[in-house]
């Protein structure tokens, strides 16, 4: 592996970008608390986990190359964001609190960490994430396995720490954000949001 501060610095750059797993982090933390975001950023990481498993093994490259591999997985994660995004706005109507029909008004924390875990898993740019982005960190005629099981590691790890300092961030505000407006209006920006997100992924080309 070459550079390797380059690449850890780099991943802080991209980690810290919004996106779905970000709305979903905070949409979690503002309505279950910290421990809400938390469980939600350990099935992000998890699922990272598995991507970095997959781009060691080739099944990154495998579903890249597909077009009908990419395109399924591509729909799925787009209808799941939507589907999250549809429950941020429907929980409006529900004065801010979501509801679960397994474990009534507060949701159970399996239902947090399958949230972070599903949105990252099945975003598809992920895996073409890996396949672009970590190559460009391996000495060449260096075998990928190592290095990629290093670098996939070390995201992942520098995802967790973000998420948790972002998640301790957002508690701290939460005393604003969950006054009943600005609970509602976060709601509504978090639920169109990522109805976006899933609208986007579902426009999205193989590369």
């Amino acid at each position: 592996m070459v550079n390797f501060y380059l690449f850890a610095l780099m991943c802080i750059f991209l980690i810290i970008l919004p996106g779905p797993d970000t709305a979903v982090a905070t949409r979690n933390t503002l309505s279950a608390g910290r421990m809400g975001g938390l469980k939600t950023a350990a099935g992000t990481c998890s699922a990272l986990a598995i991507h970095t498993l997959a781009a060691v093994a080739g099944l990154s490259a495998l579903i890249v190359k597909s077009a009908m591999l990419f395109s399924v997985l591509k729909y799925a994660g787009a209808a799941y964001l939507v589907y999250l995004g549809i429950k941020s706005l429907l929980s409006i109507r529900n004065g801010g609190q979501e509801k679960d029909n397994s474990s009534g008004p507060l949701i159970k924390g399996k239902t947090f960490f399958r949230q972070g875990f599903l949105t990252n898993l099945l975003n598809p740019k992920v895996a073409v994430f890996f396949l672009t982005f970590l190559p460009q960190f391996v000495e060449e005629g260096t075998a990928p396995f190592f290095p990629f099981l290093l670098m996939g590691a070390v995201y992942t790890i520098l995802t967790a720490v973000w998420f948790f300092l972002y998640v301790l961030l957002i508690q701290q505000i939460s005393s604003f954000m969950k006054k009943p407006k600005t609970q509602k209006a976060i709601e509504g920006l978090t639920g169109t949001i990522l109805i976006g997100f899933g609208v986007k992924l579902a426009l999205e080309k193989a590369r």
